[in-house]
């Protein structure tokens, strides 16, 4: 006679059914971090940071080495005090790099911060701030190849007017960031909206200035000089 299987059996004792309820885990869940706020807040530290290096480093660079080494309309003077300060002037290029390196961090610090608000805005932001330190980098370029040009003093000192040429130019890059910058504080909600205008002005000074300064022949007015109030308060 075929045998019965073993779970057949009648007289065998049923067998749990399986449990279609979910497996309780012994240990407590933690509560999920709040990623997006603590990377805003993450960002802010860093941005604030290297806001406070760049503008340490520009101004020492510039007004403590350029502005001091180069006489301008003196092109002998210059070469020679080039020359006899050559360490001083490759600190002072070495500075103003890093001061690019600097502004590319800002930038992507910037756009961390304000993603959440308007990110097409962000991003045209930081966009806009990567090509203003493009151009200054071209700037700085100028002063290293014034260190090529010490045998011939008229040509290093037209290469240091490039380099001012050139970064003056680069505002124009710069005042649209402040301007989009301003936008997005005023709509962020999470800083005075105050500073958010202060910014736009800030930008527009900067960008009535440079194109001035192409379409007005000898053009002095600087409306930045009184808009800049703005961007201090980055």
């Amino acid at each position: 006679k075929p045998q019965l299987a073993a779970n057949s059996d009648p007289s065998a004792p049923d067998a749990p059914a399986p449990s279609t309820a979910p497996v309780q885990r012994s240990e407590a869940k933690l509560a999920p971090l709040n990623h997006p706020a603590w990377s805003q807040r993450k960002a802010s530290l860093i941005g604030g940071v290297a806001l406070f290096l760049l503008a340490v480093l520009a101004g020492l660079a510039n007004f403590g080495v350029v502005e001091v080494l180069v006489t301008p309309g003196d092109a002998a003077r210059t070469a020679r005090d080039l020359i006899n300060s050559e360490a001083l002037f490759r600190s002072g290029i070495a500075g103003l790099i890093v001061v690019v390196i600097l502004d590319i961090v800002v930038a992507c610090s910037l756009l961390a911060v304000f993603e959440p608000v308007n990110r097409s805005v962000a991003i045209m932001a930081a966009v806009f701030r990567v090509a203003y330190a493009t151009v200054f980098m071209v700037a700085v370029s100028q002063l290293a190849s014034a260190l090529t040009l010490l045998g011939d003093a008229d040509q290093a000192l037209r290469a240091v007017g490039q380099f001012h040429t050139i970064w003056d130019a680069s505002y124009a890059f710069f005042g649209v960031h402040l301007a989009l910058i301003g936008y997005l504080v005023y709509r962020s909600g999470f800083a005075p909206r105050i500073i958010g205008v202060l910014l736009v002005l800030a930008g527009v000074g900067y960008l009535i200035d440079e194109i001035s300064s192409v379409l007005v022949p000898g053009y002095s007015l600087e409306i930045s000089r009184f808009s800049f109030v703005g961007e201090l308060n980055r």
